[in-house]
């Protein structure tokens, strides 16, 4: 196999680059679509301290059985809870005079992520848990099981967009729209309501949750030749 010298390379590749590109025009386009949502996440907590750890981690372990003794009830088929966290700690006790600090019990904390896609029942399932003794309500967040058919709808809306704003540009100068150049996608993400609702020691009952619509946004920019 033969190879030609770099200097020739150089030249070949510095003709190639150096041809006129044709003129085009770019433009950005941005498309919604608003979706109701589906599914629901609930992020439930139980706290509970004690003088020592064992105590702190039984009792934990007892409320929260209540608690998801309620909550299978409540959801039946329709959904599932998974342990997300669990944690022990001392709690401290800080002299007014300083000094070292001294551990006067210690904190259990057990947090649990139900997944339910009914979302009416959102209220219910909360006063579910708070009825077996779930003290504390991290995050209420509404979302879709799938979001790929919002997410093409933007992307197409986006597009058009984009083409029209072209066509816009082109049309002030007295030029003609040619062929695609190139089509880029920027962005296509849901933005989800009521991402976090914190509660502690939560003892309402009949709490009255209202879902919102999930916009799903994309942006793309296209380049597309002119005549």
């Amino acid at each position: 196999m033969k190879y030609l010298p770099f200097s020739i390379l150089l030249l070949l590749a510095a003709t190639v680059w150096g041809q006129p590109q044709p003129p085009s025009v770019r433009a950005t386009g941005s498309g919604s679509v608003f979706v109701k949502p589906d599914r629901v996440k609930i992020d439930i907590g139980v706290v509970t301290q004690a003088g020592s750890a064992d105590a702190a981690a039984s009792q934990n372990a007892a409320q929260l059985q209540a608690v998801l003794g309620k909550l299978h009830s409540a959801l039946g088929s329709k959904g599932e809870i998974r342990t997300i966290s669990f944690s022990l700690n001392p709690v401290y006790q800080y002299s007014k005079n300083g000094g070292k600090p001294t551990i006067d019990g210690y904190s259990a904390s057990n947090i649990v992520e139900i997944t339910s896609d009914d979302v009416a029942n959102a209220g219910k399932l909360i006063d579910a848990a708070t009825a077996g003794g779930a003290n504390q309500i991290h995050s209420l967040q509404f979302t879709l099981k799938d979001e790929k058919p919002a997410r093409s709808e933007a992307l197409k809306a986006a597009a058009l967009e984009a083409r029209a704003n072209a066509e816009a540009m082109a049309a002030a100068l007295g030029l003609k729209l040619g062929k695609v150049l190139l089509l880029e996608q920027s962005s296509a993400q849901p933005v989800r309501p009521m991402m976090t609702a914190m509660a502690n020691r939560v003892t309402v009952a009949n709490t009255p949750v209202e879902s919102e619509p999930i916009e799903v946004r994309a942006t793309v920019t296209l380049t597309m030749q002119v005549e």
